[in-house]
């Protein structure tokens, strides 16, 4: 008697289905973005993005509260400061936000926070630029982010997430922690970070878009030209040789033959971002009555970690128990 395969038995209910799975979510592999923004005297929602909101200090807290009662423990900040520079930069407030949420929730939260200069310079640009202004300066920008990373650690920052995409910023940074005892403060490198067409909601929250009247009108110069798959596994595997513990890809769904590869190619922990316009396509669709939101980002969700990802950092996070179930 003769046997063939019928792998319809494994998807004959929930409960085989769940024995045959391959991917398992769980809430303590996500990182829920957070914005606070000094401008602010209140709470603000996002014109683009649903259930996104800039945060004061004050309703940082309260919503910090309510993450960590879901579930969520993992934050990854971006500071929204009040005044913009061109050349020398005051990082007080966010140096005072991290001092504040550690102050009240200590080792009971995982804070990441995002490096970049975007949100403080006059011109939106992710670093310094030359006298023309038709450049970014790398190295004169890295010492900058160096600098700006021993106040956030000294701050109580746990880790450090560059997202400026400068060469050479990694090793900066590991070198300028170390130097000051530091050294277990961990750094999550942006490390295939592309020029994409999905960031505009979060440029908005961050009121960090470039200027149109600079003769660098956007970031491909620095950011990764999305046609360049190499380009991105090179760079990840340089940070880590420079010191990164976490790598990251960003955009995540359109990048998931990169996450793939870079998943071969090392076995140090992995964050994907799911960005605001890949998040806001969802709730659109669900708004129009197209998909179910929640199944829509589960799918997604399952998508990445199937590809390799160790960590998801998305919008909806806080709403990842509640979806996984």
């Amino acid at each position: 008697m003769s046997f063939y395969i019928n792998q319809r038995r494994l998807r004959a209910n929930e409960h085989i289905r769940d024995l045959a799975s391959e991917v398992t979510l769980h809430v303590k592999e996500f990182i829920q973005p957070i914005f606070i923004d000094e401008t602010l005297s209140k709470r603000s929602g996002s014109p683009t993005m649903t259930n996104v909101f800039s945060e004061t200090i004050e309703s940082a807290l309260r919503q910090t509260e309510l993450d960590l009662k879901a579930g969520v423990s993992k934050f990854l900040f971006f500071p929204v400061p009040k005044d913009r520079f061109d050349t020398t930069f005051s990082f007080d407030f966010a140096v005072r936000c991290i001092e504040t949420l550690k102050e009240n929730f200590g080792n009971d939260i995982w804070i990441a926070t995002d490096l970049c200069l975007c949100s403080y310079t006059s011109h939106g640009h992710c670093g310094v630029l030359n006298r023309n202004q038709d450049k970014v300066l790398n190295n004169e920008t890295v010492q900058i982010l160096a600098q700006y990373a021993l106040l956030l650690a000294e701050a109580g920052a746990d880790c450090i997430a560059p997202s400026d995409m400068m060469d050479s910023r990694v090793r900066a940074i590991r070198e300028k922690l170390n130097e000051n005892n530091l050294s277990d403060v961990a750094i999550m490198s942006y490390s295939a970070k592309f020029a994409s067409n999905f960031y505009g909601p979060f440029r908005d929250v961050c009121k960090s878009s470039p200027a149109k009247d600079l003769k660098i009108t956007n970031r491909k110069t620095y950011q990764m030209d999305f046609r360049n798959g190499g380009d991105a596994i090179t760079s990840s595997l340089r940070d880590l040789k420079e010191g990164a513990d976490i790598l990251m890809v960003k955009p995540a769904l359109p990048y998931l033959d990169i996450l793939t590869k870079l998943r071969q190619q090392t076995t140090a922990p992995i964050a994907v971002y799911h960005v605001s316009g890949e998040y806001a396509a969802i709730e659109l669709l669900a708004k129009n009555n197209l998909i179910d939101a929640d199944l829509g980002h589960l799918e997604i969700w399952t998508a990445f970690k199937r590809a390799g990802a160790s960590a998801i950092i998305s919008y909806k996070a806080r709403e990842a128990m509640r979806v996984i179930g």
